[in-house]
């Protein structure tokens, strides 16, 4: 078990003030993410038929969570893992329009994780994908959007500051953008999340570019699938990449944290060259993929941000099972209870 008890932990919202306290972070994040980024809610799918492409592939091991669907002889549905995907189809079949996009409260299974702190079998993030015009496929259109996504959350945290003085807000005004490889050059002896951890703690807020990629050690930073973020299109530096992680320093948990993860989508190259790459050429067969190297889907930028990840950051949470509810190893649940760390 993994399981990370801060020193003296004492949370500074009772339970109920915490249920508040969530729909506060969530309420306003949300709508101020849609105005910023020009975004129109829409209604997603739960689950989506097994075959089509469609399901976020993840790191490519990860089992989706499958049932029969018994009115639809030999179909099999599946949980998503995200609708990284399923967001770039709806670009196309609602027509947005040029620099307009959309995004949802996208709900999760991910049986496989390893269950921690900050990691648990329900996962639920803000969705989001917006229209890309072909002068803005570039590294300095990606940057800004981030910027964007960057101010609202320093909005969140303020607004939860002036509702909760005894959260002091601690973010950085401007977030440091660095490539893996950089990364990867000045910590050599260090593993990817150790990188990170070094990253966060430095700046307090850094976009980790180039996820997914393979780096001069021959290795990833992180694993992404082949289809839908772009991480092997050349960029400045000899780098390569147009995808990448926003990582926030936690001071409970004291470690690099994860908010969000996004990135220009593939085009018609990108998809040939990393399907190639991953070996995985086959999935060209599939209607996701059909679809798009037919040219039917606009260019896009697209990402996940944590709902449950953010509201543990700002109420200052050391534990993602402190503002949703999941299920816990009995362990983890009592050696949460005897520190402190309130289970929902």
């Amino acid at each position: 078990m993994k399981l990370v008890i801060p020193k003296n932990y004492d949370p500074i919202l009772s339970l109920k003030e915490t249920e508040r306290a969530i729909k506060l972070v969530k309420d306003f994040f949300e709508s101020n993410l849609a105005a910023e980024l020009k975004l129109r809610r829409v209604t997603a799918p739960l689950f989506v038929q097994r075959g089509t492409g469609i399901n976020d592939d993840l790191n490519g091991t990860e089992r989706p969570v499958t049932f029969e669907v018994k009115d639809m002889e030999g179909t099999v549905a599946e949980i998503v893992h995200s609708l990284a995907k399923w967001k770039r189809m709806m670009l196309a079949d609602y027509e947005i329009a040029n620099s307009y996009g959309i995004y949802t409260d996208m709900n999760a299974l991910r049986p496989d994780e390893e269950l921690d702190n900050i990691h648990s079998i329900y996962v639920d993030q803000w969705d989001w994908e917006k229209i890309l015009l072909p002068p803005e496929r570039n590294l300095s259109y990606l940057k800004a959007i981030v910027r964007q996504i960057y101010s609202v959350i320093k909005r969140t945290e303020f607004i939860v500051y002036e509702n909760h003085p005894r959260i002091v807000p601690l973010l950085p005004d401007e977030i440091r953008f660095i490539h893996a490889e950089e990364l990867l050059a000045r910590y050599p002896d260090l593993d990817p999340k150790e990188r990170e951890h070094e990253a966060a703690r430095e700046y307090g807020a850094v976009f980790i570019i180039g996820i997914g990629g393979e780096l001069a050690n021959g290795k990833v930073h992180d694993g992404r699938a082949p289809d839908y973020d772009d991480w092997s299109t050349a960029t400045e530096n000899g780098n390569r990449g147009l995808n990448g992680d926003i990582v926030v320093w936690n001071p409970i948990l004291e470690s690099a944290f994860e908010l969000s993860s996004m990135g220009i989508r593939v085009d018609r190259e990108a998809l040939i060259r990393q399907l190639e790459i991953q070996g995985k050429s086959e999935r060209k067969e599939l209607l996701f993929h059909k679809r798009l190297l037919a040219g039917e889907y606009p260019e896009s930028v697209g990402g996940g941000i944590g709902q449950s990840r953010l509201c543990m950051y700002f109420l200052r949470k050391a534990h993602i099972g402190e503002v949703q509810a999941s299920l816990w190893p009995g362990q983890m649940h009592d050696h949460c209870r005897k520190s402190g760390i309130i289970l929902m």
